[in-house]
């Protein structure tokens, strides 16, 4: 017990810290005299209330994080925020249920961007602020950012920053501190989203919408202030900012960091995962493209390229938004793009699916295999760069593997056992696994996941949190051994 105890004192502070994040729709709603200004303070005062008694309550068990503690608090955050993100939510709109409330605050702090809301356009500003806020700040991970904050309460961030980042961010200390390494991710991040902004801005967009859309384009969780998403605006210069900063959010800010710190864009060019990314993106924006105009979908080859390219790269980075019913084109289309939004990002980026650098030990493992059935005495390395990697690595990978497809098995048969559909129940899984946010069918980017039960809205939610911590953050604190001493 004292282990729960120590890790719910770090919990209190965090939610504290999240409480202060709420202070930014405030002053909007304030400022817009939209009428929910009590509606934040409320959220505020509970959720600061909720974190200062958590933390006064624990203080006597206040001590540094052990490994195992890193990952409880991890799987505690990641649940509990949410219930404090929904406050203001639940208090505006009388149409959302628990469930539904929290469904909505775990899609926007693990950057999914699934929504069960319609209306946007009509929603207060500052309640579409504070959706998208969320995202943001799920985005990069709020983990990174306590990380940065905590070391000033005397609590150690490296055991957190191990069980929240994937990949070889992991291994990299990009500098000697991690609480400078969290603050480095995050000037990164906080750049391009200003970057962002004006360049939305330039491209037409009102000040509000730009900040946004920047605030779910750099977290790459499609949550849009209009019901229309990108078909609202019919713009193709709008569009062409959001898929260069979409595709910019995909590739993993660590090396964002390098070739800031460097000065230098080679780093892009030794990335093993960014060259691979890039190609594999444009290669189905083309496929797609000539595959809509050859069907008759579209009757302009450059029309077809413009929805094939935005919504390809919104998918494959698992962002979410569309410019059109791609749900209404022949069905490989959007099957080909729920593929891709498996695996086509970085890791250390801020989309999901199983990431790039993972695919890419997989296709060198299958190539492996071949080999060696034609040369059973061949020695065939496997190699990412220039580095030979482990056989534990790869054995990690194959069970990451399994891992990620019996979930997406387990979800789908749980959603079709309690009723929807099997392209619904599967794209649904699929989708919020992957952090991607709209899916196929009774969900698809034309609709919401509004009409899902609330046993189906629960599982929804935490297929998300599943996807968003990669699987085993989440899987280890269900085993008897992370609980013995």
């Amino acid at each position: 017990m004292n282990r729960l105890f120590a890790v719910v004192n770090v919990l209190g502070k965090m939610v504290l810290v999240f409480g202060l994040t709420m202070l930014i729709p405030l002053g909007l709603a304030i400022g817009s005299n939209d009428g929910t200004h009590l509606v934040f303070g409320k959220s505020i005062i509970v959720t600061l209330g909720s974190g200062l008694i958590m933390s006064i309550a624990t203080q006597r068990f206040k001590r540094e994080l052990q490994t195992r503690d890193g990952f409880l608090l991890v799987v505690l955050v990641w649940s509990a925020l949410p219930a404090f993100a929904m406050l203001p939510l639940l208090l505006q709109l009388p149409e959302l249920n628990l469930s539904m409330a929290y469904f909505e605050a775990a899609s926007g702090l693990t950057a999914t961007g699934g929504t069960v809301l319609s209306g946007l356009d009509a929603l207060p500003p500052s309640i579409n602020l504070w959706r998208g806020e969320m995202v943001w700040l799920g985005g990069m991970g709020l983990i990174v950012l306590a990380v940065a904050i905590l070391p000033l309460l005397g609590v150690g961030g490296r055991q957190l920053l191990n069980a929240e980042i994937p990949g070889p961010m992991k291994e990299n200390k990009l500098t000697p501190r991690i609480a400078e390494t969290a603050k480095g991710l995050w000037s990164i991040y906080a750049s391009l989203t200003l970057v962002c902004i004006v360049a939305y801005k330039w491209a037409g967009m009102n000040w509000f919408d730009a900040v946004m859309h920047a605030f779910t384009t750099l977290g790459l969780g499609g949550f849009s202030s209009h019901d229309a998403s990108y078909a609202y605006w019919d713009s193709p210069l709008i569009e062409a900012v959001a898929i260069v900063f979409m595709l910019i959010a995909g590739i993993n800010f660590a090396t964002h960091f390098l070739v800031w710190r460097a000065k230098s864009l080679t780093f892009y060019r030794y990335d093993s995962e960014a060259g691979w990314y890039i190609v594999i993106v444009f290669a189905s924006c083309l496929g797609l493209a000539f595959y809509l105009w050859f069907s008759g979908v579209y009757t302009e080859s450059l029309t077809a390229l413009r929805y094939a390219a935005f919504n390809i790269v919104s998918v494959a980075t698992t962002t979410g938004y569309s410019n059109t019913d791609y749900s209404l084109w022949p069905i490989f289309a959007p099957l080909w793009m729920l593929f891709l939004s498996g695996f086509c990002t970085s890791s250390g980026s801020t989309g999901g699916g199983i990431k790039m650098i993972r695919a890419r030990i997989l296709y060198q493992q299958l190539y492996r295999e071949i080999i060696t059935i034609m040369h059973p005495t061949a020695v065939i390395p496997a190699k990412l760069g220039r580095s030979v990697l482990a056989n534990r690595v790869i054995l990690a990978v194959l069970v990451f593997l399994f891992v990620y497809t019996a979930s997406i098995v387990l979800m789908t048969l749980l959603l079709t056992l309690s009723g929807l559909d099997i392209i619904t129940s599967f794209s649904a899984a699929a989708a919020c696994i992957n952090n991607l946010g709209p899916g196929l069918g009774d969900i698809g980017p034309a609709t919401t996941y509004a009409s899902l039960t609330d046993f189906q809205t629960w599982v929804c939610s935490f297929a998300m949190l599943l996807g968003r911590l990669e699987f085993f953050t989440v899987l280890a604190i269900f085993t008897p051994a992370f609980w013995r001493k």
